[in-house]
């Protein structure tokens, strides 16, 4: 079964006037294809996402770069298996500060399905945390090991390698951000929502957060210092005592190298933000040293008011960036929370 037909088939089981999101015999995410617009599309696109159910979660284990066993979650196309398994767009989605991968499979219920792509939601593991890896560089590099892992995971799983992705907020976001700085040559796109661009300035900011009526529930109390108390012991250090090490985990640092990269990158983040502080120093800045860096590059800019990473949901606006990356037909790039957007206009000539 080809891309197209599996978008199509989900589609047409989502609404019946799905078939408007389609453009003829071609595929909905196909480079060539002009997606419908206007109202009636946009309304199937909006009930399609209301009606599909859940894509399919598969559960792999890998090894990371420090020995250690881990799971990954898989979501797929609904229908994508043994004998109907092209080669389909991966998704890299780094998980938030303190959960795993599977919890961020729950921003992503049936977009896969719609777009036909497959996402891998990785449990990870830092220099020596298994849920605050906060960029390390070595998580970093199992995150560009991800198409290798999941293809011999699931031999019949083939992944279209122009059509690699990442997508992340919070802690990965800074991952997002990273792996497009150490590996320029991977991604065809990537989204980074609400995350930490200098993670300097992250830990000095940790003990002004505040304990929500969650954090109060569990027992928690103060959380900054406990997060710095965790940061020393992932990195080794304070800003002060370790700054080279504080440096290789701030996307601030690759701004050169994500900005010649010519990868198109969108930056999302809120200025209501409560747990990355003084987000216009962090994610605000980083669009503003791309933007300088190279003033071609493929680089646009979101920002609201939302909470940190409500944007990232499939009932929010994760369908929109995916839209903008092309892995969901124009009609689901529809704005729910109200984003300034500011960017280029690319013309094919970033790298000149």
């Amino acid at each position: 079964m080809a891309t197209s037909s599996l978008i199509r088939s989900a589609l047409l089981r989502a609404c019946p006037i799905a078939a408007l999101l389609l453009p003829g015999s071609h595929s909905a995410i196909a480079s060539d294809a002009i997606p419908p617009s206007g109202p009636d599309a946009q309304a199937a696109a909006q009930q399609a996402l209301l009606t599909t159910p859940p894509s399919p979660v598969l559960t792999i284990t890998y090894t990371t770069h420090n020995g250690h066993s881990r799971k990954a979650y898989v979501q797929l196309p609904d229908g994508y298996g043994p004998g109907s398994n092209p080669a389909i767009p991966l998704v890299i989605s780094p998980h938030g500060r303190a959960v795993d991968g599977k919890i961020n499979t729950r921003r992503w219920t049936n977009l896969p399905t719609l777009g036909g792509f497959a996402v891998i939601s990785p449990d990870g593991y830092g220099r020596v945390l298994p849920l605050h890896s906060w960029g390390a560089p070595g998580q970093i590099d199992d995150l560009a090991r991800m198409p290798e892992i999941v293809e011999k995971q699931i031999p019949w799983l083939h992944v279209d390698r122009r059509r690699i992705y990442a997508v992340g907020g919070s802690m990965g976001a800074q991952e997002t951000l990273l792996l497009v700085g150490r590996h320029p040559h991977l991604l065809a796109g990537a989204v980074a929502v609400d995350g930490p661009a200098d993670f300097g300035l992250q830990y000095h900011n940790f003990p002004r957060l505040t304990c929500d009526a969650e954090c109060l529930s569990r027992g928690w109390g103060p959380i900054g210092p406990a997060k710095q108390k965790l940061a020393r012991r992932e990195i080794g250090g304070t800003p002060e005592t370790a700054p080279a090490k504080f440096a290789e985990r701030s996307p601030l640092s690759y701004a050169r190298q994500i900005a010649e990269s010519c990868v198109p990158v969108q930056i999302w983040w809120s200025r209501t933000d409560e747990t990355v502080l003084d987000s216009a120093r962090q994610s605000g800045r980083m669009f503003e040293a791309l933007r300088r860096l190279n003033p071609r590059a493929e680089v646009d800019e979101f920002v609201g008011d939302w909470a940190h990473t409500d944007a990232m949901h499939a009932e929010t606006d994760l369908p929109r960036m995916l839209s903008r990356l092309g892995l969901l037909p124009a009609s689901f790039d529809v704005e729910r929370l109200n984003a300034a957007h500011a960017g280029t206009s690319p013309d094919g000539s970033c790298a000149g």
